[in-house]
């Protein structure tokens, strides 16, 4: 019963490693622009604080409470285009 395994994994491994070299992953090895270098950082962790950060309590319920606050405007049918604030430079 093993001797069939090492032999299908001996079968099957050149069939594996070719599929993996001829098709190219969806994320790239090399980052190819500044968006895709932060992207790649994020997504691995390595900048990553070692220190979890945590809110205080207090800083949970303001959150929170804003959070529930956001839920007593209307959803507005359309927005205007027009309508909105000036940037000032």
């Amino acid at each position: 019963m093993i001797k069939q395994f090492v032999v299908l994994g001996a079968l099957l491994l050149p069939s594996l490693a070719g599929a993996a070299t001829e098709t190219q992953g969806l994320i790239a090895p090399q980052p190819s622009s500044q968006t895709e270098t932060w992207l790649q950082l994020q997504r691995e962790g390595t900048l990553a604080s070692r220190h979890a950060q945590q809110l205080t309590p207090a800083e949970r319920e303001r959150a929170m409470q804003r959070w529930l606050d956001s839920f007593e405007y209307p959803i507005p049918e359309a927005f205007e285009q027009k309508a909105g604030g000036e940037v000032s430079d």
